[in-house]
């Protein structure tokens, strides 16, 4: 049975060199190769060209390479078959360090003295405890829960947010639209990890914005976004940043990717960028883990992490 890789962004190689290493008595093959398509059973996948899935007739599964599902669920012409998540330990820990490190970025002022560094400056600033710091969590799926456990251990004051109801020992736990005012009044610095949804699609605005908390130790909020770009309405943020009502940011996913060189956001105060590579995927982790779930399903066990159509995660 063949295993197709189709990515766009990407370059394909690895991940054909770790499949057929980890699988090789499967047929790996790109678009283009020579092979016939009514072999093709699974199909792992980033941001495929919209329709291409639906001329494999034969093709049973599609397995997402990332933690969203977005690139996917806005194709009209998506075949009507399981559609599986990675959740993989290697790209949940590589998500929760960048969470860590730019909570720490803020939290211990890095932004002050690079600058003072530059100009030679010995300029102390006020240290706070961490339990002082209130960090929320806009999405508690496998990514928010791991980094609100590291968050934890450090001493954060951690609170979460989520669509629906959830419960995580150590956190405050808020949900729905009447949990979100109260959550986003606690909350000194808000790190977003929510799935593209149609709920979620430009969710942090201007109001979300001036809604987070003003009292903290920090001198202003501070937002990270690391879940999807269009979820955050970077105008909004870029004013906030510009006026002040923001203390500071940091970014790894944006609404148009890669950010063009002529985006006002290169040049806003206090913002440290990334270029989507929060929860880089490794192709030999996640190579097993696929090959694992192909296998299972082959012995007649479920999938797991499937992905709610309706809920679009």
């Amino acid at each position: 049975m063949t295993i197709l890789v189709a990515v766009r962004g990407w370059k394909p190689d690895h991940w054909i060199h770790a499949l057929r290493e980890v699988a090789p008595d499967r047929s790996v093959v790109l678009p283009g190769d020579d092979f016939d398509s009514s072999s093709v059973r699974y199909a792992l996948v980033w941001k495929p060209e919209p329709g291409y899935l639906k001329t494999f007739e034969k093709l049973e599964v599609i397995f997402s390479l990332g933690a969203g599902v977005d690139h996917l669920t806005t194709d009209p012409d998506l075949p009507d078959l399981p559609v599986v998540r990675i959740v993989d330990p290697d790209l949940t820990g590589r998500m929760t360090e960048w969470v860590v490190l730019n909570v720490l970025l803020h939290h211990r002022r890095h932004a002050h003295y690079a600058a003072a560094q530059t100009s030679c400056s010995w300029k102390p600033l006020r240290q706070w405890a961490a339990g002082a710091v209130r960090v929320g969590i806009m999405g508690l799926g496998e990514l928010g829960r791991d980094a609100a456990r590291a968050l934890l251990a450090l001493g954060f004051n951690v609170s979460g947010w989520s669509r629906t109801e959830k419960r995580m020992e150590g956190v405050d736990c808020f949900h729905g639209r009447e949990g979100l005012a109260p959550f986003l009044a606690r909350t000194d610095i808000l790190v977003s990890l929510l799935p593209l949804t149609a709920e979620t699609e430009n969710l942090i605005d201007r109001s979300v914005i001036d809604a987070l908390a003003k009292d903290g130790p920090l001198g202003g909020p501070v937002i990270l976004n690391a879940g999807r770009g269009r979820s955050l309405v970077e105008a909004d943020l870029l004013d906030a940043l510009n006026d002040g009502r923001l203390r500071g940011a940091s970014l790894d996913v944006f609404a148009t990717e890669p950010l063009p060189p002529e985006s006002p956001l290169w040049g806003a105060p206090n913002l440290f960028m990334t270029p989507h590579v929060a929860a880089e995927s490794d192709p030999v982790a996640l190579s097993r883990y696929v090959l694992g779930e192909i296998v299972a399903y082959e012995a007649g066990q479920p999938l797991r992490h499937l992905v709610d159509r309706g809920k679009g995660y």
